[in-house]
């Protein structure tokens, strides 16, 4: 088994600490490491670090060597620009099998939060007996525990018993506050966590049935991978395969797990204080409730607010009522174009 971890994205919705030149994987969140490192400590436990790759594009290389100096630069796979993850994947599947190597990969984003590492590995070598076999997708189904609208959803057929693994029906888009009041309900449905365990070969196959341009243009290029990607669609592997493909299979798993992609994800990490609050920084607060506050080289006053973030650094300022959280990636998309 290999780790890809992938390190390219630009973390948007944690703006303005994570900013595009140096976004929310780079940060240290949830502990004194950073995001990227604890994933890598994380897998470290169970494999060698030899077996351990992070996937990210060229911008970010200068961050990943320095944040994890004791990875070789062979374990440091370079895509030229950002294209989603359909591409990055793909990347990926052709850089083992144009070295003869066809091993399970795991691969998954950078900045999750799974504090129960023993859980996620059975869970992993599970998967990866499963993924051995033929042309077999396996995916990390995590068991809701609150109607997430910010998640995607992975339907599958009825569990048998508990645990076990189930086909996978279907993918569900990040859904809206009563679709996934209706999606918790139901015991077929769990979220999608976006780790999956595939061989090299079977992310070949599914490329070629649904992505064939993007797949024959990456083999074409005899790793001159600058010369095509500019060309490449920008498609999640959701849609590029996991929509598409059969022989799909769900590992339902309980441990602790978040994918730490907003605010309001550290309440779920830290908890709050007694008032509901999450304070960091140097802030004074008097009748405040329910709010996440932080600022980075400034005194803060905070009085007589509720529901709200505010969060400033010396990239911007974000005042954002909590039910809204999920547009701030909208707003800085429109402010770029």
């Amino acid at each position: 088994m290999k780790i890809i971890i992938m390190a390219g994205g630009q973390g948007t919705r944690f703006w303005p600490r994570s900013v595009k030149q140096k976004p929310k994987q780079f940060l240290s969140l949830t502990s004194t490491e950073t995001m990227l490192q604890q994933s890598v400590r994380r897998f470290a436990q169970f494999l060698p670090l030899t077996s351990i790759y992070v996937l990210t594009t060229r911008q970010y290389s200068p961050m990943v060597f320095e944040q994890l100096p004791e990875l070789k630069q062979e374990q440091i796979l370079l895509e030229p620009e950002p294209r989603d993850t359909g591409p990055c994947i793909a990347l990926a599947a052709l850089h083992f099998l144009s070295g003869g190597n066809d091993e399970v990969l795991v691969t998954t984003p950078s900045d999750q939060y799974i504090p129960d590492a023993q859980a996620l590995w059975e869970a992993l070598l599970q998967a990866e007996q499963i993924a051995q076999k033929g042309r077999s997708i396996v995916t990390l189904g995590i068991v809701p525990t609150r109607p997430e609208t910010g998640y995607g959803y992975i339907e599958t057929e009825e569990p048998d018993g508990e645990g076990g693994v189930v086909v996978a029906k279907a993918f569900i888009e990040k859904p809206h506050l009563e679709k996934a009041k209706q999606l918790i309900q139901q015991k077929n449905m769990y979220w999608n966590s976006g780790i999956f365990i595939w061989k090299p070969s079977t992310i070949k196959h599914y490329m070629m049935l649904y992505q064939r341009e993007m797949w024959t243009r990456l083999e074409g290029c005899g790793g001159q991978w600058e010369q095509v990607y500019h060309q490449l669609p920008k498609i999640s592997i959701d849609y590029a395969i996991l929509e598409k493909a059969s022989m799909i299979y769900t590992i339902p798993v309980t441990f602790e797990w978040d994918d730490v992609g907003i605010w309001t994800s550290l309440e779920r990490v830290f908890g709050t204080d007694s008032e509901g609050n999450i304070m960091m920084g140097d802030v004074n607060s008097m009748l405040t409730n329910n709010s996440i506050i932080y600022t980075e080289h400034q005194k803060a006053i905070v009085i007589g607010i509720q529901d709200v973030i505010i969060v400033s650094t010396a990239d911007g300022l974000l005042v954002c009522h909590k039910s809204q959280e999920q547009h701030i990636k909208t707003m800085l998309k429109q402010l770029e174009d």
